[in-house]
């Protein structure tokens, strides 16, 4: 598929996540949440896989695709019901992506690809579908660690280090050396309990 047609799926991705009402701050401006975590997303991969093909890049850029139109809220509390809305999420979110690589001319062959790697199918036995689970864990660790640590005083350090784990388990070899190698930026307070759960 085209440069230019890879380019007209991310504007359209980018201008769909610009109408998020969610509102964060990063580098000195506010910006739509979901627009601001696709474009995390996306600069984490050429940062990891720079090599990485069209249709990765676009399954990467676009796993959250606006996401605040199937709120948590919308499920019932409970394990039960985050499982659920989880699971929606993944049909919600390749679905989209898919009409989206439809528009501006990708294969069937290339959407299927997508949407299982936007979907989860596979991990561990899909590279794709890996290499998004490898690029969500970096993201996380660099930018929303600290922030879900402020919202959750309550937790445990044994908690933290079940959570960090959880993390660490559904990445790769790859990505485990990307992070012992300082590749990514941890926070700084939260370093050592890190090291310590992937040690």
């Amino acid at each position: 598929m085209t440069q230019a047609a890879y380019e007209q799926a991310i504007i359209l991705i980018d201008n769909a996540n610009s109408k998020d009402p969610n509102i964060e701050q990063a580098e000195g401006k506010a910006w739509p949440k979901e627009q601001l975590y696709s474009q995390r997303m996306s600069d984490m991969l050429a940062r990891y896989k720079p090599d990485a093909d069209f249709v990765v890049k676009l399954a990467i850029h676009g796993q959250h695709i606006q996401r605040w139109q199937s709120p948590r809220s919308a499920y019932p509390m409970g394990k039960q019901g985050y499982h659920k809305w989880r699971s929606d999420l993944y049909t919600f979110h390749a679905d989209k992506i898919a009409k989206i690589m439809e528009q501006v001319g990708f294969s069937e062959q290339d959407i299927k690809r997508a949407k299982n790697a936007v979907a989860k199918v596979g991990i561990k036995s899909n590279p794709d579908t890996q290499l998004l689970e490898d690029v969500v864990g970096l993201v996380f660790l660099e930018n929303y660690m600290l922030d879900f640590a402020t919202k959750h005083p309550e937790y445990t350090e044994q908690k933290w280090l079940d959570i960090i784990r959880k993390t660490w388990n559904k990445m790769s070899v790859d990505a485990h050396k990307f992070v012992l190698a300082n590749k990514i930026t941890l926070p700084e307070s939260l370093t050592p309990i890190i090291l310590k759960a992937v040690g």
